[in-house]
């Protein structure tokens, strides 16, 4: 009698430092090893101008009084506008890039910038420019450049990004990380591309995160966390290692009054 007794509670402390050890596995991010070289397809990474954003575009030269017509906003200083996000910023007056991919600039007209990138679009108006300005400079500027955080995180929303360049785990960053329901094995990403949604899966445990597409995000992208089997369930891990813990104690207790006796 006394041999099964302990038996059986050998075997309930196995079952819930077992249970302890799984659930711990699937809060942890990164379980593999990281490899140094992970981020090297993404770390040249630059945003490409895309149908519906607005871009600010300041140009200065040699003389300031000849660049003024050629500027929306000659000063440069921000506008108050209220752009409607939950941590937005103000903006400035900007060019907004139509569904063909052009804007229309002043005196120099219709320029296609869809598909550019920053440097390609710098150097494309800095030729336009050096045909009225001596020495011109051009400097732009995404203003809409946001990402949403949706789903299982402790602050969804929608972020501006004033730098242009933010990562996966950043954006899980600005909206508090998951909640302790949220699936890490499962994030997904929506882009936009060339109009339609692409849709991209994500394994936060793993390091080829870093690897992937999406380990930048764009502008526009939305990530989606979705809850855990046990928050499906209207359920969480703590209230089931919770459930467990208290009938593997209660169990305890009576085996060792069982030896007692």
């Amino acid at each position: 009698m006394k041999n099964n007794a302990i038996y059986i509670v050998l075997v309930s402390f196995f079952a819930l430092l077992f249970t302890s050890c799984n659930t711990h596995k699937k809060l942890v991010y990164f379980q593999d090893e990281i490899n140094s070289t992970s981020e090297d397809n993404a770390s040249n990474y630059t945003p490409i101008f895309k149908a519906d954003d607005l871009i600010s575009i300041l140009i200065t030269g040699d003389d300031p009084e000849v660049t003024i017509p050629f500027n929306l906003d000659p000063s440069g200083s921000p506008q108050a506008l209220n752009n409607g996000y939950s941590s937005g910023n103000i903006e400035r007056v900007g060019y907004l890039i139509d569904k063909d991919g052009n804007i229309n600039m002043p005196i120099i007209g219709m320029l296609q910038v869809k598909g550019l990138s920053r440097n390609e679009a710098i150097s494309m108006i800095q030729e336009k420019m050096s045909e009225y300005i001596s020495n011109p400079i051009v400097n732009i500027q995404i203003l809409n450049f946001k990402v949403s955080v949706l789903g299982d995180v402790n602050r969804p929303g929608t972020y501006k990004i004033p730098n242009e360049r933010i990562t996966l785990l950043e954006a899980i960053g600005l909206s508090g990380d998951l909640n302790i329901t949220g699936n890490r094995k499962n994030i997904l990403v929506i882009r936009d591309i060339d109009g339609k949604k692409e849709e991209f899966r994500i394994d936060l445990t793993a390091s080829d995160l870093f690897r992937s597409k999406v380990y930048y995000l764009e502008q526009n992208d939305v990530v989606y966390v979705e809850p855990n089997n046990a928050a499906r369930s209207n359920s969480t891990i703590w209230k089931t290692s919770g459930t467990i813990f208290i009938s593997t104690v209660a169990l305890i207790i009576t085996t060792v009054n069982l030896l007692v006796k």
